[in-house]
């Protein structure tokens, strides 16, 4: 018996993003385990949908035929609660919730609170949720009210690569070199890591950030008048979306990895740190401390430069430092599953439906 369902994602596929190379993954992964996978594009502009865009979404999820079920990123679902709604009666719908839309940083109060509101009714109306983290699933049982028993957490796998090549092996010929991998969107916390390091220009670093520069040109703008605000220019390199050969190098190179976010409803870079051995500074938002053990990284409260200035600082100078907390993301990094092992879990919850 061949088993199919549709997996509806808003927009491109190939977005560099963590939560779309989840999506990827788990995709091959799910066929190789003998799913047929049906893709449905939801359209552009999600979780802010043009009345057009919502519109030709309801139509092709509704040309999913009856009975199949339908996994629907929740970047699209919890702004279509009405559509879900419909959808429940026909199709058995799982939800994959990446983090809940309403922890967005850089919204406004009542921005927050519709998506809150948007996100718990479409939640109300599937019949299992995938999440990337145990925290993630905390919050959607006792925020968003879904029962516990309906949820299940399919962490993001990690890959085997060689760790990096520097790293806890820096001898000090040169500057420290940082790196730090996200979308730059105020999530990101972009702001926080750059006011931080400008206080620290009289030690040996280096950073670079590859990440998304379109998805908000304000905070891309921001990003860069910061760097020139703090004279910083010559230290600091973006380098925009970048293929997977080339963050992979950059990892291998790196001495250590950088990335203040508000919040994470997992952290993808993170865990990819991990696997190529670099000593983490991060935030303990979100599920960040699911995946970095204290042996592992540094974590201060999110937002909190002269901490995170401080983090930093100690992990620049001080070599048996970062050898230490190279040493606890290797052996972490072994704990974390595999995408094999991860895509078994999102097999389970799809046969549950």
């Amino acid at each position: 018996m061949v088993r199919r369902f549709a997996f509806a994602v808003p927009g491109d596929l190939a977005t560099p993003t963590g939560g779309y190379a989840y999506d990827r993954r788990m995709i091959t992964e799910l066929g190789d385990l003998g799913w047929q996978v049906d893709l449905v594009d939801l359209g552009d502009g999600f979780p802010s949908p043009s009345d057009v865009t919502h519109a030709a979404a309801r139509t092709q999820l509704l040309t999913v035929p009856a009975g199949c079920a339908i996994v629907i990123d929740g970047l699209a679902l919890g702004v279509l609660p009405e559509i879900a709604s419909e959808l429940a009666d026909r199709n058995p719908l799982l939800a994959l919730v990446h983090h809940p839309l309403a922890l967005e940083s850089g919204l406004t109060a009542e921005r927050a609170e519709r998506l809150r509101r948007s996100e718990r009714a479409a939640l109300a109306s599937v019949r299992g949720v995938i999440v990337t983290s145990a925290a993630t699933a905390h919050l959607v049982v006792s925020d968003y009210g879904v029962p516990a028993e309906r949820v299940s957490v399919a962490t993001p796998g990690s890959d085997r690569v060689p760790p990096a090549q520097t790293g806890s092996d820096h001898r000090g010929d040169g500057p420290i070199k940082l790196l730090s991998v996200g979308a730059v969107v105020p999530r990101k916390g972009f702001d926080v890591l750059i006011a931080a390091l400008a206080t620290l220009t009289e030690l040996p670093w280096r950073l670079t950030i590859a990440g998304d520069l379109t998805r908000d040109r304000d905070t891309a703008m921001r990003l860069e008048a910061d760097i020139a605000r703090h004279g910083l220019q010559d230290r600091i390199i973006t380098l925009g979306a970048v293929s997977p050969e080339r963050l992979a190098a950059l990892y291998t190179d790196a001495d250590a990895f950088v990335l203040a976010s508000y919040f994470e409803g997992y952290g993808m870079a993170y865990a990819e740190a991990l696997a190529h051995g670099l000593p983490v500074i991060g935030s303990h938002a979100g599920a960040i401390p699911d995946t970095v053990p204290p042996d592992a990284g540094l974590l201060v409260p999110p937002g909190d430069v002269t901490a995170f200035a401080q983090a930093l600082r100690s992990v620049i100078a001080d070599p048996e430092l970062r050898q230490h907390l190279a040493h606890g993301a290797r052996a972490a990094a072994l704990r974390l599953p595999s995408w094999r092992q991860s895509a078994e879990i999102f097999s389970s919850a799809l046969e549950r439906l």
